[in-house]
């Protein structure tokens, strides 16, 4: 069975728009492989090779997104709660290690952008954090070691 992947409502319109973007660029690159094929000699043809690279390159792309939208769950912001930390909560922390307070807001895989401060739940630390409440300290296996951190305050 298929992992579930947890998304916004935004970020699975942004994939549903992501998919039709690639499936509008098929057309395209078969008219790409069909004029380099007229060009002659396919065995030494690059131009041929590079549009077949590129039509091998976007199935997969297409493929992925399709896997991804099929198994995609739909997180209804409406039911977030702010008692333990979960998808799609903004968790403030004390990095007791480093010192330093740090914001996250914990989203899937597919949404996570570390310098926009969006955390996969499925990183080390958002694994971490998960599930626990304010003023709980956790502490996340990450590759530099272990790292300690202290929940000062979850929110939508």
């Amino acid at each position: 069975m298929a992992e579930t992947i947890y998304i916004t409502a935004e970020g699975f319109d942004n994939l549903k728009k992501e998919l039709a973007e690639a499936l509008a660029q098929r057309p395209l690159i078969s008219a790409a492989i069909a004029e380099a094929r007229e060009k002659g000699d396919l065995s030494e043809n690059a131009e041929y090779d590079a549009a077949r690279e590129a039509q091998g390159m976007l199935e997969a792309k297409i493929a992925n997104l399709k896997n991804t939208l099929a198994n995609a769950k739909v997180i209804d912001e409406s039911s977030i709660s702010t008692d333990k930390v979960g998808m799609m909560n903004k968790v403030k922390v004390m990095n007791l290690t480093l010192n330093r307070e740090m914001e996250f807001t914990i989203v899937g895989e597919t949404e996570a952008d570390f310098t926009k401060g969006k955390l996969a739940a499925t990183t080390p630390i958002g694994k971490a954090l998960m599930g626990h409440a304010k003023d709980e300290i956790v502490e996340a296996q990450v590759p530099s070691g272990v790292m300690k951190f202290k929940i000062l305050d979850i929110s939508i």
